[in-house]
């Protein structure tokens, strides 16, 4: 028997990534405090994660700590060895450093900033000491280093957070605004739903490298995996499974110009990978209870982009879905920071001269849309992961997106 305890586990991406493996089943196992220890003693399982509040309660329960789980002061995987004896390990460390070497972050001489000071933060510390970092500062709610004085270390070449502000379903917070780090090369931050946290898309948007939670999350479990069974994962093995969990949380959302393919194309792309599609126009005028144009000419342009922002904002918190958007669905920023969080945006390209304009309020002629296409063109820019030109057939542009999703890589 394999599983994971914590004290309230919700929604986790564990069981499905542990069969993916396809080594032994994995599940889910919610512990109030006080059955921790009957269950650790019990002789009923054979290894088991530990997630919050339990990494450091487990301890004492415990016949040994590997070297790693001993300098952090905290343990996620505990294997039942061959003579009844039970060894706490941490994977946590070799996730982490997975995903910044994904990122392509390095802590050798670097000042480095971890908000947070739990289990999670103990192991982030370790691993950048490990790794040759400078200086690690410590932010705490009311420790000597705390949100209020941050500004002492505004030098920080590295961030990471390691606390769970930003997850969902309070996505859209940020722990801090990295405006307070002038100097910053890198930012990391261990949550891992939404796939892409605020924290992480303010670092995109000015250019730094940046790593979200899943691979991390991925890593680790490759490493209990090994503890459990006594068998390595090869890299491509982790690397398979990675993109695999990523797809199944991971939407495609599209956007372009009205008229350049953005439904064709989603409901195609959606029937090819068996998920659901949403179109975002007809979402609106399933909720106002008419047509677009309608909406544009009763109550104006504001109200309906008050609507799109609305409808985007809940579609874009499921996982796993085809998106296609309005045309002028990335005019404000919340509506490209919702449609980045759990998406891979993919902008179609297509003539201008090849934009139908019928029954587009805003498509009046060609003089219109090429004003359109000039006052959208930054912002389609700035949203989108990817590029796919639509000049050919449906099914040439599909299989183009479809190779977009399944090699990008965040």
């Amino acid at each position: 028997m394999y599983f994971l305890i914590g004290k309230t586990l919700g929604y986790s991406h564990s069981p499905a990534i542990h069969r993916a493996f396809g080594r032994y089943d994995y599940q889910l196992h919610p512990l109030p405090p006080e059955e921790l220890e009957d269950c650790l003693r019990s002789g009923e399982w054979e290894g088991l994660n530990v997630t919050i509040p339990y990494k450091q309660a487990v301890i004492p329960f415990l016949d040994a700590l590997s070297d790693t789980a001993k300098r952090i002061g905290a343990v996620n995987t505990i294997v039942r060895e061959k003579d009844g004896t039970l060894t706490g390990h941490n994977t946590d460390y070799a996730g982490f450093l997975a995903m910044a070497e994904n990122a392509g972050i390095d802590f050798a001489g670097r000042k480095t900033v971890v908000l947070g000071s739990g289990g999670a933060s103990q192991m982030a510390q370790t691993a950048a000491r490990d790794r040759g970092a400078r200086e690690i500062a410590v932010i705490s709610r009311s420790g000597p280093d705390n949100y209020q004085n941050l500004s002492r270390h505004a030098d920080a070449d590295l961030l990471v957070n390691t606390t769970p502000v930003g997850t969902y379903p309070g996505i859209g917070e940020s722990p801090v605004s990295l405006e307070l780090f002038p100097n910053l090369q890198g930012v990391l931050d261990v949550v891992y739903n939404p796939l892409r946290t605020q924290l992480v898309l303010e670092a995109q948007k000015k250019g730094i490298p940046a790593g979200g939670g899943l691979l991390m999350l991925v890593a680790q479990a490759a490493q209990a995996c090994e503890l459990f069974t006594g068998r390595p994962v090869a890299a491509d093995e982790t690397e398979r499974v990675y993109r695999k969990t990523r797809a199944a949380v991971q939407s495609i959302a599209l956007i372009g110009m009205p008229g350049s393919g953005k439904s064709t194309v989603g409901r195609m792309a959606a029937q090819a990978l068996n998920l659901p599609f949403a179109d975002a126009d007809a979402e609106i005028e399933k909720r106002a209870g008419c047509a677009i144009p309608d909406i544009f000419a009763r109550q104006g342009e504001q109200a309906f982009r008050d609507m799109e922002s609305e409808v985007l904002e809940e579609l874009t918190r499921r996982g796993g879905i085809v998106l296609a958007c309005g045309g002028g669905a990335v005019l404000r920023q919340s509506n490209r920071d919702a449609l980045r969080r759990n998406a891979l945006v993919v902008r179609l390209i297509r003539p201008l001269e090849s934009l139908p304009t019928e029954g587009r309020p805003l498509s009046r002629g060609p003089e219109a849309l090429r004003e359109m296409a000039k006052v959208r063109e930054p912002f389609y820019s700035a949203a989108a992961d990817v590029a796919v030109t639509n000049d050919k057939t449906p099914e040439e542009t599909v299989k183009r997106v479809l190779e977009a999703f399944r090699e990008w890589r965040m």
